[in-house]
């Protein structure tokens, strides 16, 4: 689909920053509050149940969470996008599902180029256009063009990469291939960012480790990672030999996200503390390898993963206090999600050594298409907006936080813009009459299989997990007899087999039948939001 038209947008943007003045405008007369900041932070393969809050039987207490949640509302039925990395931060940042772009898989080393089409409108955009400040602060993983000396992309370069040692030798010789002195012309600054500083794709398992600070790597990696003196344990082996830069250490990551995140907070409220803000907090953890900084190793029972979930949740703990001592959560709508399930190896190892369950209690982990790939921990909490200790079974996508955004600033969405985003504002504002927001949800895995949402009734558009591979040693454990082994395709009732474990394919087939004609009506149409 072609990204928005110049007259849209400008169309769109005048109508925005319309209705932000007059929102302002009313602040300053009857004492209404302007649109909200808004953070958004998001956790890397945290699985619904590794939440406490979430799970009365987690291993490790989220206090911070937990007290987020306190203050807030919890979404029970939230979806990612994906059940994998890359395409679900392109649903987030576009409000569109992946699977309509196409790529199958993720982003790794210096692959790129940008998955977020060059003109689509972005939530980051939108935002900047809305009047805020924009920054990006982690994990971007949507890809970058890096350039060789002579001026080629690098990701365009053919090596070859058939064997498993030959994708190896290709993603280090990439990045030696990259002129590091060169600007990346399509990274989250040419995506609405304002501001960003982080990592190319994964921060700890990845042909890359380098700082990027805006649109440069400044430091550039020198030698290839000497995996060592890094730690050793079930959970550290998703670990790439890539190339790393001097100043890069595996182990304090996320508290570099940390510090640059509490800086941009620390900033703006020094420099425009008017000016509404939106920051885009992406987290390494809990992404494999659990490398959790040496000062919270040991900080749980639970094990090296354990502690790493210790280190997620104090962060969130810590960028709440800056809220706080900045005098800015009064003003400002913090999200926090995932965006998707738990790892194998994780879930794997969790359930085994210390009888934590990171999905429960759903079905399936990271990749999969039941359950426990892709429903994730949501918290939403807006001071004097959203009721303190609230939950929602709203059926949820991570796709709607666009148009939730743009109804909260004003901003008119053109319609070939987040076309599969719905509004959620008014729930967020407590004044939604309680009806059904979404009828329909889509679902995707990183193989592009598809399944659709509709009530408690869950179709699956394909025979299996749609990811993984239940045959493996590690889950072979799990793998289960739905009663339908030869059905072409998966039909659950969510609401009576929540663990998706009859396939009713073959007994409620009008049904399976009519979820499967929508579900070919919307990959036709483009989009599964309404027209605007």
């Amino acid at each position: 689909m072609l990204a928005p038209s110049a007259e849209a947008r400008t169309g769109a943007l005048a109508l925005g920053l319309a209705a932000l003045a007059i929102g302002w405008g009313c602040a300053a007369d009857d004492g209404a509050s302007r649109p909200p900041n808004i953070l958004l932070i998001l956790a890397d393969d945290l699985g619904y149940g590794d939440v406490s809050a979430y799970n009365d039987q987690a291993k490790v207490e989220t206090k911070h969470l937990d007290n987020l949640a306190r203050q807030g509302l919890r979404f029970t039925d939230a979806h990612s996008p994906s059940t994998v990395c890359t395409p679900t931060r392109y649903g987030i940042l576009t409000g569109r599902m992946p699977f309509r772009n196409g790529m199958r898989g993720v982003f790794t080393g210096v692959e790129g180029p940008c998955l977020i089409e060059p003109g689509r409108l972005t939530l980051a955009q939108m935002l900047r256009e809305s009047g805020y400040a924009t920054a990006m602060v982690g994990k971007w993983h949507l890809g970058m063009t890096f350039f060789d000396a002579q001026g080629e992309p690098v990701h365009a370069i053919d090596l070859p990469a058939e064997t498993r040692e030959e994708r190896i030798a290709a993603g280090v010789e990439r990045v030696r291939l990259v002129d590091f002195s060169r600007t990346i012309p399509d990274g989250p600054l040419s995506r609405g960012f304002d501001q960003f500083y982080g990592t190319v794709a994964c921060p700890t398992t990845d042909w890359l480790y380098a700082w990027v600070d805006g649109d440069r790597v400044p430091v550039p990696p020198e030698k290839l990672l000497d995996r060592g003196p890094l730690p050793k344990h079930p959970y550290a082996n998703d670990n790439r030999q890539g190339l790393i830069a001097p100043d890069y250490d595996l182990e304090s990551v996320d508290l570099v996200f940390l510090e640059r995140s509490v800086r941009f907070l620390e900033e703006h409220a020094a420099r425009e503390p008017e000016r509404p803000f939106f920051l885009f907090h992406s987290m390494q953890a809990v992404h494999l390898p659990s490398f959790a900084a040496p000062e919270f190793q040991g900080s749980t029972e639970a094990g090296p993963h354990g502690d790493f979930l210790f280190e997620m949740d104090f962060i969130v703990g810590e960028l709440m206090a800056a809220l706080d001592r900045l005098g800015l959560a009064e003003e400002t709508l913090v999200l926090f999600t995932s965006d998707n399930g738990p790892e194998v190896t994780s879930a794997y190892h969790m359930r085994r050594d210390h009888d934590h369950d990171g999905a429960r209690p759903w079905r399936g982990v990271k990749r999969d298409q039941w359950e426990g790939g892709h429903r994730v921990p949501t918290i939403a909490r807006w001071p004097g907006k959203i009721q303190p200790s609230s939950a929602t079974d709203q059926l949820f996508n991570l796709t709607d936080i666009m148009a939730t955004a743009a109804a909260l600033t004003g901003y008119a969405l053109p319609n070939d813009a987040a076309e599969d985003s719905f509004d959620f504002s008014a729930l967020l504002a407590g004044n939604h009459d309680g009806s059904p927001i979404r009828k329909f949800a889509l679902h995707q895995t990183n193989t592009l299989d598809l399944a659709l949402r509709q009530g408690p009734w869950k179709y699956l558009d394909h025979a299996g997990s749609g990811g993984n591979d239940y045959a493996r040693p590690f889950l072979v454990d799990f793998a289960l007899d739905d009663g339908a082994p030869d059905a072409p395709a998966q039909l659950f009732d969510l609401a009576s087999d929540p663990g998706e474990t009859r396939n009713l394919y073959y007994e409620e087939a009008e049904t399976a039948n009519r979820m499967k004609e929508a579900l070919e009506e919307f990959k036709a149409a483009g989009r599964s939001a309404p027209a605007r």
